[in-house]
């Protein structure tokens, strides 16, 4: 398991990272574009992450046939990163990823909203059940 200084430290490469991919492409593209480039802009920096990696969905101890979801990004197996390009995040936006969080059993999330003029201004950090405290 992460130690939350190692969570701490990948979450800062991955905002960096994001902030980099929007630097270079700016606002206004499809969420799969600003994905793609997010994952190469990371494996440039050495860090491994998963695009589109399914997410089952487990209902009193059994998956769901044919229901599940897709993580976005799953970035060194320990920090789930959600993409969106939308006018302002919503509350929904938020649920959605401690949802993911709670199914994969994960503890840090991070929801990055790229049709934002400033990335920073686009970026949430969220936390499910952090058992370091």
């Amino acid at each position: 398991m992460a130690t939350k200084e190692d969570l701490n430290r990948l979450s800062g490469v991955i905002i960096d990272a994001a902030i980099e991919v929007h630097r270079e492409m700016g606002p206004g593209l499809l969420e799969r574009v600003y994905e793609a480039s997010l994952a190469k802009e990371l494996l440039s920096r050495g860090i491994s992450s998963i695009q589109q990696l399914p997410q089952p969905v487990i209902y009193k101890g059994e998956a769901l046939e044919d229901e599940g979801y897709r993580i976005d990004l799953l970035v060194e197996n320990s920090v789930i990163v959600e993409l969106k390009t939308v006018a302002q995040l919503l509350p929904i936006h938020e649920c959605q990823l401690l949802t993911y969080l709670r199914l994969s059993g994960k503890h840090l999330g991070l929801l990055i909203n790229f049709h934002v003029p400033l990335l920073k201004d686009g970026i949430k950090r969220l936390v499910h059940q952090f058992p370091f405290e």
